[in-house]
Formats: structure tokens, sequence, C-alpha cells
């Protein structure tokens, strides 16, 4: 495997990338099944979560944790399988070995008992990950939702 010093310009070492994955992996199991402190755990402890989906941006892990758990007694009070999906993740570095921007799709698929599964939501997430103590947690997370028509950002965060 190529030291980061042996990687393009731009690049993200592909072992950090391998590591990002199951982060994102991580967070969809944990928030799916129901484990809200165990989301929020993978952001860090300021931690900032921001969606048109809900009134204001969410910001702490004990806030984290209520909006996880919030969503899990959505799920149970409409009796609804939630699963959320992220795919085609592109990293980017963001100045320091310890930073990496992303950009990821995800969507949201809901199964009511006895029904098809529907695609709730196709949104675009925005987060700045920082690796602390040998794990990668989000720091700053903004979600676009592609009804909404706002503008995307660039690879590096930046918007448009």
């Amino acid at each position: 495997m190529p030291d980061q010093l042996d990687l393009p310009e731009g690049e993200v070492p592909t072992d950090v990338v391998v590591a990002l994955h199951q982060l994102y992996a991580r967070q969809s199991h944990r928030i799916d099944d129901g484990d809200a402190a165990g989301w929020a755990a993978t952001f860090t402890p300021d931690g900032t979560f921001t969606s048109p989906s809900y009134p204001a941006p969410v910001q702490g892990r004990a806030a984290l944790t209520a909006f996880a758990q919030a969503f899990a007694d959505g799920c149970r009070r409409d009796d609804e399988v939630r699963r959320h999906l992220v795919t085609d993740l592109v990293a980017d570095p963001d100045g320091t070995p310890d930073a990496v921007r992303v950009r990821a799709y995800l969507q949201i698929v809901s199964t009511a008992r006895g029904e098809a599964s529907r695609l709730l939501r196709l949104t675009t997430l925005s987060d700045r990950l920082v690796r602390t103590g040998g794990s990668w947690q989000v720091q700053e997370r903004t979600v676009r939702r592609d009804d909404a028509g706002q503008t995307h950002p660039t690879a590096r965060g930046e918007r448009t």
C-alpha cells in the first residue's frame, strides 16, 4: 500500500478510505437499530448535524443522542423499518492527515409492515471528519435534500 507521501496530490490513503466506509456503515446500522447513543458516539463531543428536514441544527452528543432516539421512536410509532444507505463516498484531504472532507449520497428507505419498501429521501452528505484517538468521527455534517434544490458543495467543502 502506498505511503501517504507517494499518493497523487489530493488523494486520501486507501486505509483511511476503508476506515471511512466502516464509519458510515456503523452509523447506518446504529441509527437503524435504535442505538441512539452509539450513533451519537460516531460524532465528536461537539459535533453538529444540520439538515433541512429538521427545524434546527443539532450539536453535541446529548442532543445527537436525543435526535437519534426520536428517529427510533418515530419508526416504532409508525411501525416502519427505516434504513440509511450511504453510497458513492468521495474523500478529500482537509489540511492535515487527521481531517478529511467527505461527500456521499444517502438514501433513506422505509418499509411498513406488509408493504413494499419506498424511498423516503435522497440526499447528499457533506461531512468534515477528524481522527481522534485513532478513530474517525464526524465533526460537522450538512445534509442537502435533492428535492430542496439547494446548491451542492465542491469536493473541498466549499459552497458554489
